[in-house]
């Protein structure tokens, strides 16, 4: 079970995100999440860096998708600012809304990231689909109520991955520290 936690990788903002590499491992799509990875939740502003990496990516070549837990209205209006695709209450971690972003961006399982900011959505559900998953820290502390509670469990859960060895230690201890102590 633990292995499907993992995220294969642990960074601080979705602008760490090594466009160059990804693509020398054979990434061809990214299915990227929204609150508190694209921009801090229930916000409207996306900052300029983030557009500016959106951009960088489909120049590349990169095929992107917007896959959320959130309102269809609200994730539209940010997929048509970055025009890309969108799968809005996607319920993740359920495997349909990444088999849709995959059908949507035309890429395999093997060529398609995941990016996000949770381990119970965004990791989990990349992870049971075989993607390549990339954790970000989250943008902002602001989160809905029943988010701030799993977030409990899951700074408790990069503990133990840490100490086990499985993920990147300092990426971890930004991630607990943010969270709150220990």
């Amino acid at each position: 079970m633990l292995k499907f936690l993992c995220p294969d990788l642990c960074l601080r903002s979705l602008v760490d995100v090594n466009l160059d590499r990804l693509q020398e491992q054979g990434s061809k799509g990214i299915i990227l999440d929204i609150d508190n990875t694209v921009l801090p939740w229930a916000g409207e502003d996306i900052d300029a860096s983030v557009i500016l990496w959106v951009e960088t990516a489909k120049s590349k070549g990169f095929r992107i998708c917007l896959t959320s837990n959130a309102l269809r209205q609200r994730a539209e209006r940010i997929g048509d600012i970055l025009a890309i695709p969108v799968i809005a209450r996607a319920v993740k971690p359920r495997k349909k809304p990444f088999r849709e972003a995959l059908q949507i961006l035309g890429t395999t399982a093997t060529e398609t990231v995941v990016i996000g900011d949770q381990l119970f959505t965004d990791v989990l559900g990349g992870n049971r689909m075989g993607l390549y998953t990339i954790l970000l820290e989250p943008l902002a502390p602001k989160e809905m109520a029943a988010t701030r509670v799993v977030r409990r469990v899951e700074r408790r859960i990069i503990r133990h991955l840490s100490r086990k060895g499985y993920i990147c230690e300092t990426a971890a201890r930004r991630r607990l520290a943010k969270g709150g102590t220990r």
